[in-house]
């Protein structure tokens, strides 16, 4: 398999791309492998989980925020959303631990998504609501913790 073959495949028919990528790395044929695509997705692959930590940190972060500026309306579907995101967010962090480098930045950038979607919810203005998070990061991933 050349270079053009490679990214041809890759082109029409990503999963088969993956597999024969997958096939020739286990063979040891490194020529036949179009390297640069293969850095690529794996770059792409490191840039999905922090996305899926940060957007998970902002439905975690978004529900503390209606659970204490909202109280006359918590609920056990906020509760579960909160528990669920916690849990969500620890097997990320097992799957791929480097992502807890920079974890204060990324909890920081979704807290910023956090007070728009709460404001959304909630029909508060987003003045209502501090201008950097307030919660530690050990609160926000602490299973007991739910802000008065």
């Amino acid at each position: 398999m050349n270079h053009t073959a490679t990214s041809a495949t890759y082109e029409g028919d990503f999963y088969a791309w993956l597999l024969k990528s997958a096939e020739l790395l286990r063979q040891g044929q490194f020529s036949e492998l179009d390297l640069e695509q293969i850095a690529e997705e794996l770059e792409g692959m490191a840039r999905s989980d922090k996305r899926q930590l940060i957007n998970r940190f902002a439905v975690l972060l978004s529900h503390l925020l209606k659970w204490q500026y909202q109280p006359e309306r918590r609920s056990k579907s906020w509760e579960r959303t909160i528990r669920e995101q916690r849990k969500r967010i620890s097997l990320l962090l097992d799957d791929s631990p480097s992502l807890k480098y920079e974890i204060e930045q990324k909890l920081a950038d979704a807290y910023e998504i956090a007070v728009l979607s709460a404001a959304n919810e909630t029909g508060l203005d987003e003045d209502c609501f501090p201008e950097s998070c307030e919660y530690a990061l050990d609160q926000v991933l602490d299973a007991g913790f739910y802000p008065d």
